[in-house]
């Protein structure tokens, strides 16, 4: 991962590069990839994600998303329904892409970001709403947590 103020490509840059070079149905393969490398949620979460508690209400799939800024660096730890393959491997790429990353880099994340993937037709736009709040919830609670912290 970069360094806090190392403004080269962060790994959100670098996966959304990986992307743009892949045709559309090479672009559905590399997302189920990213969807088996979803981290499982660590034990200190579970009882939360059992009670209903960081459930992302604006999607139809059951995400749980836990975003952290501690020492410079965000972190994220989420889970998803394993039956959403796509929606476990967009998530997928937020946690990869975005933990370690200054919360000032994820605060640029871009909101047309499905589009730079090249996932919009892929996903669908039944889907984007949702995936859009996971995105704005990420942006929301960095901002949020980095103002406590600063």
């Amino acid at each position: 991962m970069n360094a806090a103020g190392n403004r080269g490509l962060t790994r959100l840059d670098e996966i959304i590069e990986e992307f743009a070079e892949l045709e559309p149905r090479e672009r559905l393969e590399l997302l189920l990839e990213f969807a088996e490398r979803l981290p499982p949620l660590p034990k200190r979460y579970r009882a939360e994600r059992e009670a209903g508690e960081h459930r992302i209400p604006e999607c139809q799939t059951p995400v749980y998303l836990w975003v952290e800024v501690a020492d410079g660096t965000v972190a994220l730890h989420a889970d998803v329904a394993p039956e959403a393959p796509t929606v476990q491997g967009f998530v997928s790429i937020l946690v990869e892409g975005l933990t370690g990353a200054d919360p000032t880099d994820v605060l640029t994340v871009p909101r047309n970001l499905l589009q730079r993937l090249g996932l919009l037709e892929t996903l669908g736009m039944v889907r984007m709403r949702g995936l859009n709040s996971i995105v704005q919830r990420i942006i929301n609670e960095v901002r949020v947590n980095s103002a406590g912290n600063g």
